[in-house]
């Protein structure tokens, strides 16, 4: 049994991209005894991190005030989600050569010093080891790890840095051309051929 976790954050919905190759992978890996967690960044409201909310995650949740304890609740949930999660898939278009605000909100909330990464004399640890990560994308005129793409290097290092070392790329690129069509079904190929990591 595995449990994973699955964030989309296309605001195409049924029309994204990189949310039928997500969900392509989805139905490769997970067999009936998974568990499945889904989260739609692009219409949950996420909040931006703000210096109240980022200090009510850094206190103990005994310490809280009722306040801080609203404050931390999302982020709370959203790490819970995340460390529970033997695998990670994260559906993400390319949106002016970036991640979509949503996914670096997501981001935001879920780096917390102390749970998810650590600091060292060395420098800061990942907390998360032992997980696998999956990146199905879709970008309009961006070549996926080009120089201009700033998604996937920066996803798969921010992936990195909470431990999250084993990270899977499988993307629809340039998918504003006359080959659309080609790479869309070459990328939903590789993605029903993807298995669950042991």
């Amino acid at each position: 049994m595995s449990n994973i976790l699955y964030l989309t954050a296309s605001i195409r919905g049924d029309e994204s991209v990189s949310n039928r190759i997500g969900q392509t992978l989805l139905d490769s890996i997970k067999t009936g005894g998974d568990s499945l967690v889904t989260r739609d960044l692009a219409t949950n409201d996420i909040p931006f991190q703000s210096w109240e909310r980022f200090n009510a995650g850094l206190t103990a949740k005994d310490d809280r005030t009722p306040e801080q304890a609203h404050l931390a609740a999302y982020a709370d949930t959203l790490i819970e989600e995340l460390m529970a999660a033997d695998t990670i898939v994260i559906a993400t278009p390319v949106y002016n050569f970036g991640v979509p605000a949503t996914v670096k909100a997501w981001a935001d909330l879920v780096a917390r010093a102390g749970t998810t990464f650590k600091y060292t004399e060395n420098g800061p640890v990942g907390l998360l080891e032992g997980k696998k990560a999956h990146i199905t994308a879709a970008s309009g005129g961006t070549p996926i790890g080009s120089g201009m793409d700033y998604m996937s290097s920066w996803l798969t290092f921010f992936l990195g840095f909470l431990g999250i070392k084993d990270v899977e790329v499988i993307a629809a690129d340039g998918i504003m051309g006359a080959d659309a069509e080609a790479k869309i079904a070459a990328a939903l190929d590789k993605a029903s051929k993807v298995a669950l990591a042991a």
